[in-house]
């Protein structure tokens, strides 16, 4: 990965792209930090870095081994916080994210998150869109739900967010939400990754039900790669053969993420489990495990 300095040149740039294509290299241009990045795919050997720190505009090369490379903690040694108003995740606080599965109605809403800010949550979630199984279960209120949810929120004074399932709705979604999230259905719905990355806002990532670790960090590779630096990771189980909880909760990940890279990681007891008395144990065990937990 080659970072450029801070205002390159085109023909800086140019020059740097044309020397790795003669060396049969594909690359390609993100943006990371105001910072304009040279990501080189594939294998780059290790002496290339050199030659290309000296050529005129770079600031200097990071030889990355992963594919994800900028959700790398290669790329990133230092933890990254994500801060929704004055929730920061990633640091030594546990800000518990609760809240109903679906908006249902502005009293249904305002007694939960009036119960769960007194019971110590930082935010509140509520889904408007539902991706369901079953074309004939409920599918959410949708703009009613975000304006309820919106209402609430303020009235509250807890930072509101909500699961966001098409490209078509992200922007809708982003004016009443101060988080957005990507449900385990949508994680490698790559077009809906790109789409939440060119909005400003922070977004949760959920891991897929049968998602490895790798594809997990590549669709929040995704996100970052289109310009969207506010990204954390949630696991909330993963489909195994055990049919007694609802997911197998997979804790072994959050060490094995936070060596792996630097973004901040959440756990769903919740989901994970399915089983309201097997919530509060795997909270306890998440944060045991390292991470920052969410539940419903």
């Amino acid at each position: 990965m080659i970072i450029m300095m801070n205002i390159p040149t085109d023909m800086q740039i140019d020059r740097v792209m044309a020397k790795l294509a003669q060396r049969g290299m594909e690359a390609y241009q993100l943006k990371s930090g105001g910072k304009t990045i040279i990501a080189v795919t594939g294998h780059a050997p290790a002496e290339n870095a050199e030659l290309f720190e000296r050529m005129p505009g770079v600031e200097k090369v990071i030889v990355i081994s992963t594919p994800f490379k900028l959700a790398s903690r290669e790329f990133r040694r230092e933890d990254t916080q994500v801060t929704v108003k004055d929730t920061i995740f990633g640091a030594k606080e546990i800000p518990v994210i609760a809240g109903p599965c679906a908006v249902e109605s502005y009293e249904q809403l305002r007694q939960t998150a009036t119960a769960v800010k007194q019971a110590g949550a930082r935010m509140l979630r509520g889904g408007a869109y539902k991706p369901r199984t079953s074309p004939y279960s409920f599918q959410g209120l949708e703009q009613e739900g975000l304006e309820i949810l919106h209402a609430v929120g303020r009235e509250t004074g807890l930072p509101v967010i909500t699961e966001v399932t098409d490209t078509r709705t992200v922007e809708l979604v982003a004016n009443y939400a101060d988080m957005l999230q990507i449900g385990a259905r949508n994680m490698q719905n790559f077009a809906l990754l790109k789409e939440v990355a060119q909005v400003k806002k922070p977004v949760l990532l959920k891991r897929g039900v049968s998602a490895t670790v790798e594809e997990w960090l590549m669709a929040a590779e995704y996100i970052i790669a289109g310009g969207n630096e506010a990204v954390v990771l949630c696991e909330r189980g993963i489909r195994s053969f055990e049919t007694y909880t609802r997911n197998t909760l997979d804790l072994s990940v959050v060490p094995l993420i936070k060596h792996l890279s630097h973004l901040p990681i959440i756990v769903d007891p919740s989901h994970g489990t399915g089983k309201w008395r097997l919530v509060g144990p795997m909270a306890k065990a998440a944060v045991a495990a390292g991470a920052r937990w969410t539940t419903d």
